[in-house]
């Protein structure tokens, strides 16, 4: 899996707690090599993000993404649950 980042996801994840970024960096490299590793939680999004999908970080943090291609994710955002509203 290709994974591209948008610039506000990495506008927000600059400003998380270093232990985060390092819990969403290993969460990420597992997403590359088994986007459907069950851990990930991965589930496609309805309402108004119906066509984004998100997979869990841990038990507080998401990231929403979108497939651009088969084996191609681009990460728009990350956060706690806010940033499903």
């Amino acid at each position: 899996m290709k994974i591209k980042f948008k610039p506000s996801f990495l506008r927000l994840y600059k400003k998380l707690h270093p232990a985060l970024k390092i819990e969403i960096k290993e969460k990420i490299d597992l997403f590359k090599s088994d986007p459907n590793h069950s851990s990930l939680k991965l589930h496609p999004l309805k309402g108004k993000l119906k066509g984004n999908f998100s997979f869990s970080v841990n038990y507080r943090t998401r990231i929403i993404f979108i497939y651009e291609a088969k084996n191609v994710a681009t990460l728009l955002y990350v956060g706690g649950h806010e940033i499903y509203q």
